[in-house]
């Protein structure tokens, strides 16, 4: 107490660092998925040495069963601490917002039940990083798809109630820091003043303006007076936003990052993640980005010679021969068998796929291992053949051999 007056505490109180140590991803318990999965999920986390998780609260779900949604979320976290990794919990999402009306003091009342429950589940849980206040408030129909001389009164109804439920997570819980993800950098402004943390999320498209958006948050957080920023959402192999380049600009900058998403699947499968549930991944870069080695895009790179010692010749050769007829006699003829047709073309893949000859979104080693999985008996030799003579010919035609 000082002068009758309770001390409030700063965002220098609450940060425990700059957050540049944070190696993170979004996850978290989806539908369907059992406790031992995430756990496994966790376990290549943890050999990525990731720190920590993004990961969502629902809070739609917590209004139709609370019990359910706290230890979900409670169960989730404790499961964390086992694999070394902390979490931001994000209490609700603008993403999902069609129409969008000033919150009614009945609302606020069920949103500070809604908030008051999730903190006091988690307050005291020792990976508990920081909160997450509201994920990408201003990114959604409402305001995309809105008449522009609307946007404005618009996107200000949203900011009203954004910053009055900031306000209300600072009041229920004094010690933790909070932030806000925010989608594009013109957002960071909004609640810069009001979090610890300065947060925000980048999919442009090329290395120009991924610069600016660095640029803009370190000038952001300076204006604030220094506070630590982070990119809490990046990586969308869709939309020209290569995982390797943004994680070169967070070495850069020295900002903490979550990477979206830890596992390929569901929705966002096509666009984003950096392991299946399986442990097998779908682009190596993306891994040994995260461990501070990117790809040589300067003038010393080395292009590989797969026949430089003559075995991209070799290749051509032995599928040539696998596929050849000899034919004995008039009625009789040797033919190899599929396995031999095969080991063939798979030589000629692996000179293709290690020299990158060819595009690797559907892997041609893939496609062999499907031809191998079938039982000889029931190979479509036709398709083997076919398979084995155009793997051959990418690379003939590449090495321009006869």
């Amino acid at each position: 107490m000082n002068g009758g007056k309770e001390h409030m505490k700063s965002w220098r109180d609450r940060v425990k660092s700059d957050y540049s140590e944070i190696r993170g991803v979004h996850h978290g318990p989806r539908e369907g998925i059992s406790m031992e999965q995430l756990d496994r999920e966790l376990g290549y986390a943890e050999r990525l040495r990731i720190n920590s998780v993004r990961t969502s609260v629902r809070e739609e779900d917590w209004y139709k069963n609370p019990d359910m949604t706290e230890k979900r979320i409670l169960d989730y976290t404790r499961l964390c601490v086992a694999h070394g990794i902390s979490v931001m919990p994000i209490f609700s999402s603008g993403n999902q917002i069609h129409s969008y009306e000033l919150l009614t003091a009945e609302e606020w009342a069920r949103k500070r039940d809604y908030l008051s429950a999730i903190i006091r589940t988690l307050k005291n849980e020792p990976n508990l990083l920081m909160w997450d206040v509201y994920n990408e408030p201003f990114c959604n129909d409402y305001l995309r798809n809105c008449p522009a001389d609307e946007y404005e009164s618009r996107y200000k109804k949203i900011e009203h109630d954004l910053r009055l439920q900031c306000q209300m997570v600072r009041e229920l819980d004094d010690d933790t820091p909070i932030t806000v993800g925010h989608e594009l950098k013109e957002h960071l402004d909004s609640t810069a003043d009001l979090v610890d943390v300065i947060a925000f999320h980048d999919y442009l498209t090329t290395r120009k303006d991924i610069k600016e958006v660095y640029e803009y948050a370190g000038k952001c957080a300076k204006a604030q007076g220094g506070k630590p920023v982070i990119n809490n959402e990046m990586g969308c192999i869709g939309r020209a936003n290569p995982y390797d380049v943004e994680l070169q600009f967070c070495e850069e900058f020295h900002y903490g990052y979550y990477i979206f998403n830890l596992v390929i699947e569901g929705f966002w499968a096509p666009l984003h993640g950096i392991v299946y549930p399986d442990g097998t991944v779908r682009d190596p870069s993306i891994v040994a980005a995260m461990f501070g080695f990117y790809r040589n895009r300067g003038n010393g790179r080395v292009i590989p010679q797969g026949n430089r010692e003559e075995y991209a010749t070799a290749a051509v050769e032995r599928v040539k021969k696998a596929l050849a007829v000899d034919k004995q006699s008039l009625f009789t003829k040797f033919e190899a068998t599929t396995d031999e047709i095969l080991d063939a073309a798979e030589v000629c893949v692996n000179i293709l796929e290690c020299c990158e000859i060819v595009p690797m979104d559907d892997l041609l080693s893939a496609r062999l291992f499907a031809l191998r999985d079938n039982p000889p008996e029931k190979r479509d030799r036709a398709q083997v053949r076919r398979f084995a003579y155009e793997v051959s010919r990418k690379l003939q035609e590449y090495y321009c051999l006869y």
